[in-house]
């Protein structure tokens, strides 16, 4: 039995520049982190041929194609194998629609868990670039790829995007004091809502050749926050995350609500300097 455990993620700047349809021409960047909220991925060897997999549904099927999970179908696709196993899925926060990351995490996870069935051990890069391909490329999907690196990465990185398709990334280094100051002054709450979010990040693709000076505001606000995390006040940060989420509301209608805006607003009085709503 193997198990893996990847790491869900909180983006701090430059979401929205990771669309392919944007850095192939501009380039991108983001500064984000993985935290402690996980998805599980567990791959067991059955007696029989057949496949099993576990989620919010049970499937027992013959064959890879007969799957409905396309995740799982296309991971295993994707790493040769085809029969014979037992895949169970598990998270800390609900399946999805958290604006956490949960989809490229899950993917990330199958992905290195049946790579390691088989006994094979790939890089974090290798993970994140076949993940992207399941999502973006084999299943359709209207999404950015910062999150298969951060899912594969982990830790706190700046990521680049270039406009030949290199992704490069770095781990953040912070003094260990000031790390723990800054994430003191966090707090991610849950609320009690989860969306699809393909529709939202399908509008906001359309929109990118009518939103370019505000996706190059959001890539340099990513530079910025690099170098105030890394150099400047704590606080700075958070005026930071306000401005990129006034910014982000603009890529396309629906990416807040209207009980996110007012509780928002009410923090905002009671001294909170800023905030986002994850995820799209």
């Amino acid at each position: 039995m193997l198990i893996t455990q990847t790491p869900l993620r909180v983006s701090i700047a430059g979401g929205g520049t990771d669309f392919r349809e944007f850095f192939r021409h501009e380039g991108g960047a983001v500064l984000s982190f993985a935290i402690d909220k996980f998805v599980y991925v567990i791959v067991k060897e059955r007696f029989d041929d057949m496949i099993y997999v576990n989620y919010s549904q049970k499937e027992i099927v013959e064959t890879v194609d007969d799957l409905k999970h396309n995740l799982v179908r296309e991971a295993m696709r994707k790493t040769g194998v085809e029969r014979g196993v037992e895949i169970t899925t598990l998270a800390d926060v609900p399946s999805e629609g958290t604006g956490l990351g949960s989809s490229s995490s899950i993917t990330v996870g199958l992905l290195n868990a049946l790579y390691a069935y088989q006994g094979v051990q790939v890089t974090a890069e290798q993970l994140a670039r076949e993940a992207s391909e399941i999502e973006i490329e084999i299943l359709g999907k209207p999404m950015g790829i910062q999150d298969h690196y951060i899912a594969a990465y982990g830790g706190l990185r700046f990521i680049e995007f270039a406009a030949d398709g290199e992704v490069r990334t770095r781990r953040v280094e912070v003094a260990e004091a000031r790390q723990r100051r800054f994430i003191s002054n966090l707090l991610l709450f849950y609320t009690a809502k989860t969306r699809h979010a393909t529709q939202i990040l399908a509008e906001q693709k359309r929109n990118v050749p009518h939103r370019l000076a505000e996706l190059r505001e959001l890539r340099r606000m990513a530079y910025e926050a690099l170098d105030r995390l890394t150099n400047n006040s704590l606080d700075s940060i958070g005026h930071l995350l306000h401005r990129a989420w006034l910014v982000k509301q603009t890529l396309a209608p629906g990416i807040s609500l209207p009980e996110v805006e007012e509780t928002y607003a009410r923090a905002r009085e009671v001294g909170a300097l800023g905030g986002k709503l994850c995820g799209a």
